[in-house]
Order: structure tokens, then C-alpha cells, then sequence
């Protein structure tokens, strides 16, 4: 900043190469996250033709129906995880604007709590809908007597 007030050139070619510099560093991690999902998604076959090849050795006897269980608890714990995380994002956000417009206006702190009461009443349905979903995978999957069957407890 010049004494003026001003902004010179120099200024601005600086607070460019700043913002450039920060764009690099979002570009690798996003690269790198690509990356690490394109080496997860083509390993995938692999990992396949090993246990194809392992249930025939045994008999063809639902050697992947492991896989696929594990990958419903997965799901499920992933599922109820995030909507849990969005739960409390959305209501620590609901519950900070509360309380700010109650400070700025402490007239308006009745219809205030009684909209983020009701807010937050339908941000909490996410996590509802995820575990019911969660639930229904764990409990409701065509999966479940065919492994319960492998392992002997099922009939």
C-alpha cells in the first residue's frame, strides 16, 4: 500500500501470486485423491479374480459373500457416520444464528426458538433416514441366510 491510500500495481501482482499459491496446493490434494480412487477402482478387479479363483478351489462355496457382507456393515456405519456429521454441522449452524439474532435483537428470541426448534427437528431426520436405511441393510439384505447358511447357523 502506497501512503496515499492506494493500491499500487505491485500490490496486486502480490496478492495474486499469494491466491496462486494457495490454488496449487488445493490442485495436489485433489490430485492425489484422485489418484488414490482411480488405484482403489482398478484394484478392485484383482482382488475379485483372487477370491473367484479361491471359491473354486474350495468347493464354490460363497467365498465373496464375505466381501460383500463386510461391505453392507461398511456402508451402513459410513451411511449413519455422515449423517450424523451433517446433523451436528447443520444444527451447531442453526443454534449460532439463534443465538446471534438473539443478541442483535433479544425482542425477537421467542419466534427465534421456536424456528431453530423446528430446524433442527428436520435436520435431525437425516440421521433418522440414514439409520433406517442402515437398518434395512443390516437386517433386510438377501445376503444374510446365504452367510448365516455357510457358516452353519442358518438352515
Amino acid at each position: 500500500m502506497s501512503k496515499s491510500g492506494g493500491i499500487r500495481p505491485s500490490d496486486l501482482r502480490e496478492i495474486k501470486i499469494k491466491n496462486f499459491k494457495g490454488g496449487v496446493g488445493m490442485r495436489k490434494l485433489f490430485l492425489l485423491i484422485s489418484v488414490a480412487l482411480l488405484g482403489l477402482l482398478l484394484g478392485s478387479p484383482a482382488f475379485a479374480e483372487e477370491a473367484a479363483k479361491a471359491a473354486s478351489a474350495v468347493g464354490d462355496r460363497m467365498v465373496t459373500g464375505f466381501g460383500i457382507y463386510s461391505a453392507i456393515i461398511l456402508a451402513a456405519g459410513i451411511g449413519v457416520g455422515l449423517g450424523a456429521l451433517g446433523c451436528g454441522i447443520g444444527i451447531g449452524q442453526a443454534t449460532r444464528g439463534a443465538c446471534e439474532g438473539i443478541a442483535r435483537n433479544p425482542e425477537l428470541s421467542g419466534k427465534l426458538t421456536v424456528t431453530m426448534i423446528l430446524g433442527i427437528a428436520l435436520v435431525e431426520t437425516q440421521v433418522i433416514y440414514a439409520l433406517v436405511i442402515a437398518l434395512i441393510l443390516l437386517y433386510a439384505n438377501p445376503v444374510l441366510p446365504k452367510f448365516l447358511q455357510f457358516i452353519g447357523v442358518g438352515g
